[in-house]
């Protein structure tokens, strides 16, 4: 595994970050963006997957990175649930759906792989250290 030294060096913050500029695309250029709740349910859903990837990982603890990660893979799961009901509801086709319903179950697959890895893994975070050694948190999770 590569050193991450920010969380926009985590991958599954990338992928949500895409994912994010194709949901807020597909919620303000169709009928979907009349649908003021769930267009704004699904902007908040992709956008806290992002947001809670890194707060975690600002934390600069492990077993809360953990949890915010936990968070963030909840909103991936809620995200595939409104994309069900805007496929239900005709605003977006099939391909569409599959085809972002695809990313969403990706992102969620990468956050539950990396929690396992950090569930496993001995890092404790950049804050369970001694002063001299907070300098770099690519130290702490890498």
């Amino acid at each position: 595994m590569s050193t991450i030294k920010n969380f926009q060096d985590i991958e599954a913050w990338q992928r949500a970050r895409e994912l994010s500029k194709q949901i807020y695309e597909i919620t303000y250029s169709n009928e979907l963006s009349k649908d003021y709740a769930l267009k704004d349910q699904m902007q908040r859903s992709v956008g806290s997957i992002m947001d809670n990837i890194a707060e975690g990982f600002e934390r600069d603890g492990r077993k809360e990175f953990i949890q915010f990660l936990s968070f963030a893979k909840g909103s991936a799961g809620e995200l595939i649930s409104q994309l069900c009901r805007a496929a239900d509801l005709k605003y977006i086709d099939q391909t569409k759906y599959s085809e972002l319903t695809n990313q969403s179950t990706e992102v969620a697959r990468m956050i539950g792989a990396f929690m396992k890895y950090l569930k496993s893994s001995q890092l404790k975070g950049t804050k369970f250290q001694e002063p001299e050694t907070r300098n770099s948190k690519s130290e702490t999770i890498n």
